[in-house]
């Protein structure tokens, strides 16, 4: 299977997957204090990993290497999964949280590694150049870049123009399900 056809049957499960995953999530989820406590958390760093990206994205227009794309190619990715994977483990069944997160690899990972191609085509010295410095998911520690590139300041507007807030209204829903979940279980 090429990269293009991998990629677009990996697009087309995303929305239809996440359909069936949420109501089985919900139905299955047992909610502790501790389980949502920690879950919470991690659910928030993705969160703010995603808000940081969005602040710093040009979608299209430039090749973004500065703020969390200095640590990793796909700081988008990598916060929503950390938001699936703490809303899952929010919902205390530890075989539900490995399931989801299994389930997103599963459909991210070959959509990360086919739009390697369509960045090569946008940005052809430059991607290369950044690939090699910053990893495709797992961050690295330390940012890659120039000084310059480490100086870019997160742009709010850009946050709001990709109506990245949605997000956040997203996790206070599904928490606030759990924690309803768990008082009525209760």
């Amino acid at each position: 299977m090429t990269a293009a056809k991998l990629r677009r049957v990996a697009q087309r499960l995303r929305v239809p997957l996440g359909f069936v995953l949420a109501p089985l999530f919900l139905v299955f989820a047992r909610p502790t204090l501790p389980a949502l406590v920690t879950g919470a958390v991690v659910a928030t760093i993705g969160l703010l990993i995603r808000a940081w990206a969005s602040g710093h994205l040009r979608k299209m227009a430039e090749l973004t290497t500065s703020g969390p794309y200095a640590h990793t190619r796909n700081p988008l990715y990598l916060g929503t999964f950390l938001l699936v994977v703490g809303l899952s483990v929010a919902g205390g069944v530890w075989w539900l949280a490995l399931t989801i997160a299994a389930a997103y690899l599963v459909i991210y990972v070959p959509v990360m590694i086919a739009e390697v191609e369509t960045m090569r085509t946008l940005f052809p010295d430059a991607y290369d150049e950044w690939a090699r410095a910053v990893p495709l998911f797992a961050p690295r520690l330390t940012p890659a870049g120039s000084e310059a590139v480490r100086k870019v300041r997160f742009d709010g507007s850009l946050y709001l123009r990709y109506r990245e807030y949605r997000a956040a209204l997203g996790l206070l829903a599904v928490l606030g399900i759990l924690v309803a979940k768990m008082m009525v279980m209760s």
